[in-house]
């Protein structure tokens, strides 16, 4: 009986797998500086902005901070934690209404995998802990998180903590304060009225329940800072810098959602600023291009060129001195 009961479930989701991220096309594509700082973002064909990001990429308190809030047995158990899942209904059937959650970030990342299937209702619950499962037959805890770390919603047309933390703070996640780890921590259970740059008041009040669960871990002094710092965010505006090599590069590549390139995103900006105030004094139909390249490596630190005329001569003088380097190199 046991036997055949595992066999129907091993058949099932063989036929009916989790729907993995890379699986739906378009996807969302970033292309990065040779730091990491986003040079353009395509968004998908929902028009969402997702920067992916791996572990070692975010701040260790966001980590620390979202397994904290969200789920404290992440790290251990098979997917679902069913003391939460217990909680949470007895908690439902004694106040009529949901009081606490009991979804894992396992099933979390199963509700983003899958937007349009429903998750309030008995039967979502009971195919997000089935998903939930399947995710963790077939990725580490590592890949899973990761996958959050992408997907969470942030606010209006941003996913992803990366995103969110260039969106908002104009920064890096791995450079998020405790404050900001906080605030990005609980925005995506209400992304839509706990934007930072709409909505400070309401942003500020679900930080500090977050960081009031933290000062444990955290400490009191460390609690009472953060709480100090003011909600500031920025309104969220695309990255755009190197345009035309971004979308050379997304052509090149249109499968992969993020693209490196040896772009210096400081000098890249600086030879920007340097032709736009330079344009207005050409004359008529006469334009600019500028490509910056590495000596020693011949890797380009900055592109430059606005009209194709001056794009294709500056990539021809490139060629040209890349072929005369290796001509010249013993």
């Amino acid at each position: 009986m046991l036997a055949g009961t595992l066999a129907a479930l091993l058949i099932a989701d063989q036929l009916f797998p989790p729907p993995l991220p890379g699986q739906s096309a378009p996807q969302a594509q970033l292309v990065v500086a040779r730091d990491g700082t986003p040079l353009r973002a395509f968004p998908d064909r929902e028009h969402i902005w997702r920067h992916p990001v791996g572990v070692e990429d975010v701040s260790p308190r966001y980590v620390e901070a979202l397994v904290a809030y969200e789920d404290r047995s992440f790290w251990w158990h098979p997917g679902v934690n069913p003391w939460a899942l217990l909680r949470a209904a007895w908690q439902w059937q004694r106040h009529g209404q949901i009081i606490s959650g009991g979804s894992t970030l396992s099933m979390q990342v199963a509700r983003l995998l899958e937007p349009d299937a429903p998750s309030r209702s008995a039967t979502g619950k009971l195919r997000q802990i089935a998903r939930a499962l399947q995710l963790e037959l077939r990725l580490s805890k590592r890949e899973i998180l990761e996958i959050y770390l992408s997907f969470a919603p942030m606010g209006g047309v941003v996913e992803g903590v990366e995103a969110a933390s260039r969106a908002y703070f104009g920064k890096s996640a791995r450079q998020l304060s405790e404050s900001e780890a906080a605030l990005l921590t609980v925005l995506p259970q209400a992304p839509s009225r706990l934007r930072p740059d709409r909505y400070p008041e309401a942003a500020r009040q679900a930080r500090d329940k977050v960081l009031d669960r933290l000062q444990s871990r955290w400490g009191a002094a460390v609690i009472a800072d953060a709480r100090q710092e003011p909600v500031i965010a920025q309104s969220i505006r695309e990255p755009l810098l190197a345009p035309l090599l971004a979308e050379r590069l997304r052509r090149l590549r249109p499968q992969v959602a993020r693209i490196d390139s040896t772009i210096d995103a400081s000098l890249q900006q600086a030879v920007e600023y340097l032709l736009a105030a330079r344009l207005p004094l050409l004359p008529p139909r006469v334009s600019m291009a500028a490509l910056v390249v590495d000596n020693q490596t011949l890797e380009v630190r900055a592109y430059a060129a606005p009209p194709i005329s001056a794009t294709t001569r500056a990539l021809r003088m490139w060629i040209w001195c890349r072929r005369r380097a290796h001509r010249v190199r013993p």
